[in-house]
């Protein structure tokens, strides 16, 4: 249902301050079994893995949530087309770490859409991806994260998707913002 007509930054943004670091990666698992985040495998798969390292100092980062669409791709995009549509925006990828922190700081996530049925090679309605770099080219290692919210229930969920999908003009991610743009706010 994509219908916006103007692309970032002269759209409505969801802006977030986010705090990240300051949490080895123990600490931030017990910090989401605490708030009662579930997982997937692929979840568990990536922040268990030793591509996945935390900072030790904690710092704050700007960020925005856009759809594809607001990107620019009315049709749709790969990932490499929405990345480098958002680099060109003044955009950044996230550090992956940045996932995690996120989903422990957005509890107020809206209840994903469950009654819709789930379309096999779509980001779930309701989820909100973290654009960050992808750690491996094996096709079977998660990509990244995104969040959703099932039945009341908070996820951080890890996602595996090849360099062909295209993914939808309504499907959401989150970018670091490193220039100041005040339209859409």
């Amino acid at each position: 249902m994509y219908s916006e007509n103007r692309n970032y930054p002269d759209c409505k943004q969801i802006k977030r301050i986010v705090e990240i670091g300051g949490l080895t990666k123990t600490q931030l698992l017990h910090k989401l079994q605490q708030h009662s985040i579930m997982m997937n495998e692929l979840g568990k798969t990536l922040i268990t893995d030793n591509k996945f390292t935390t900072s030790d100092i904690k710092y704050s980062l700007p960020t925005v949530e856009l759809t594809v669409g607001q990107l620019g791709f009315p049709e749709g995009a790969t990932i490499d087309q929405i990345f480098d549509r958002a680099d060109q925006s003044g955009l950044a990828l996230c550090p992956l770490e940045l996932g995690p922190h996120l989903r422990l700081a957005y509890l107020e996530q809206p209840e994903s859409y469950g009654d819709q049925p789930v379309q096999q090679h779509r980001a779930p309605a309701g989820s909100v991806t973290i654009a960050s770099e992808i750690l491996t080219e094996d096709e079977e290692f998660p990509k990244g994260f995104y969040l959703r919210k099932i039945n009341g229930v908070l996820w951080l969920r890890g996602y595996i998707a090849d360099h062909l999908h295209v993914w939808s003009p309504d499907d959401h991610f989150i970018f670091v913002q490193t220039t100041s743009h005040t339209a859409g706010v």
